[in-house]
């Protein structure tokens, strides 16, 4: 673990996120988890696929 995380760790134990910090980044969390839990229950929708192959904006030179 990079020495960098427990200087962090230290700092939030010494000034918590206030309350409604805490809220915030939990009603995100939901709102992710919800997305996710959509997608895996009813799929992905056609719409939002990319189409396959077409040709490639940068020429990528062969070996």
């Amino acid at each position: 673990m990079n020495p960098i995380w427990f200087l962090r760790m230290a700092k939030w134990v010494r000034r918590p996120p206030s309350a409604r910090t805490v809220a915030i980044w939990a009603v995100v969390a939901a709102i992710c988890l919800g997305i996710a839990g959509f997608e895996l229950l009813f799929g992905w929708p056609e719409a939002l696929t990319l189409n396959p192959g077409g040709v490639p904006k940068v020429a990528v030179p062969k070996p």
